[in-house]
């Protein structure tokens, strides 16, 4: 599975990159405009730092202009996939992007038959937005599976990168349904390495250590 991050805060991504945990970048507007920096320029760093795609938003709603600003996005570098929304401009940009040979990565989708759509107008990436699906009362990860199924049943290749990741468990659960890519806070990703076993193990080791006096330097 691919670790991307959800954020634009260029530390929390060096960190998770230094230690080989960044596959790539997710964006949009909110998170630049929480980062407190210019699109372009934040952007730009960000897919320097970074090997793998940098999904940058567009913020208009019509075709005509998702695409003008969907092909000044991909001047910014080479990694930069299109986010666009999954409406029906927003797959007449992806269509139109995909076949200019750009990436894309089609977000804000709730349901298995947009997912379908989406890889029907060659997305590189759908975005199923798996918190926001709880938050209604809607199993987030029944939708993951779904478009798992889908995608499966006719070798599409857009890639499912499940979105709106609040919990560990989420990125778990992702993983086991086979989900290419989640996109994560580096706060969830980093609690991945916490169990209370682990800290109840290291303070018995660190006692014992203590108690024989054992030194290595």
């Amino acid at each position: 599975m691919k670790f991307f991050v959800d954020t634009a805060e260029i530390d929390a991504i060096a960190e998770l990159n230094d230690l080989g945990m960044v596959d790539g970048v997710t964006t949009n507007p909110s998170l630049i405009k929480k980062s407190g920096r210019d699109i372009i320029e934040v952007t730009k760093e960000i897919c320097d730092l970074v090997d793998g795609p940098v999904s940058a938003e567009v913020t208009a709603t019509d075709a005509e202009t998702m695409i003008a600003e969907g092909r000044k996005l991909v001047e910014i570098a080479e990694n930069i996939a299109v986010k666009v929304p999954l409406t029906w401009d927003g797959l007449k940009a992806c269509k139109t992007l995909s076949d200019d040979g750009h990436m894309v990565n089609v977000t804000l989708c709730f349901s298995a038959n947009q997912a379908l759509l989406a890889a029907k107008a060659g997305a590189t990436f759908i975005s199923p937005f798996i918190g926001r699906l709880d938050d209604i009362n809607l199993d987030g990860m029944e939708l993951i599976e779904d478009i798992r199924t889908i995608y499966d049943n006719y070798g599409f290749e857009t890639q499912i990168l499940a979105a709106s990741i609040r919990s560990v468990n989420h990125v778990l659960d992702s993983a086991r349904i086979g989900a290419d890519v989640i996109t994560a806070p580096p706060a969830v990703i980093k609690a991945m390495v916490n169990h209370p076993l682990t800290d109840n193990g290291l303070d018995a080791f660190l006692a014992d250590i203590k108690a024989a006096e054992i030194k290595i330097l």
